[in-house]
């Protein structure tokens, strides 16, 4: 990062860095869930909710490669380690012991809303301290919200589904 773009952020620099490095666990997290996710799924209508989770996991692990780039921008180091992931982690990652469907549906849309207050939080955090954060942070959380409609859409077709076959 330039001299006047780190010294817009500051003395918030360490703090905006820690958060960063908070949600880019996160992102691996989700990555991993919903890349296993996808593998895993089973139940009716698999093949639409895994060609789903697929899209989003590409999504997420985008959403990783852009927070890094801004921990990198403001002279950080991104998590190392995927063991520390989960130390750093905000949201943690829910084992998809049972791949049923609607289960799997239920973890990631319960994923996706942790993941819509974390990027609410950080963009509050950095609305008058890190514009550049702010707006990064906004994206993803328009991401993010589509991702949650997404499952909750795919959700709710399969329990009308399950409805109509009693």
């Amino acid at each position: 990062m330039g001299t006047v773009g780190r010294q817009i952020v500051g003395k918030h620099a360490e703090k905006v860095v820690e958060l960063l490095n908070k949600a880019y666990s996160d992102e691996w997290l989700a990555y991993y869930q919903y890349w296993v996710g996808a593998k895993l799924v089973v139940g009716p209508m698999k093949d639409a909710v895994a060609a789903e989770l697929v899209e989003h996991a590409n999504e997420e692990l985008l959403h990783a490669d852009m927070v890094a780039m801004r921990i990198l921008q403001l002279k950080g180091t991104p998590v190392r380690k995927p063991e520390d992931w989960y130390k750093h982690s905000n949201c943690g990652y829910e084992d998809p012991s049972d791949p049923y469907v609607q289960m799997i549906l239920e973890q990631n849309i319960k994923g996706e809303q942790c993941a819509i207050k974390t990027y609410d939080a950080l963009m509050k955090k950095c609305k008058d301290v890190d514009p550049v954060t702010y707006n990064l942070a906004l994206k993803i959380l328009e991401d993010e919200v589509e991702h949650e409609e997404d499952l909750q859409g795919l959700l709710e077709d399969l329990q009308e589904m399950l409805r109509r076959n009693r």
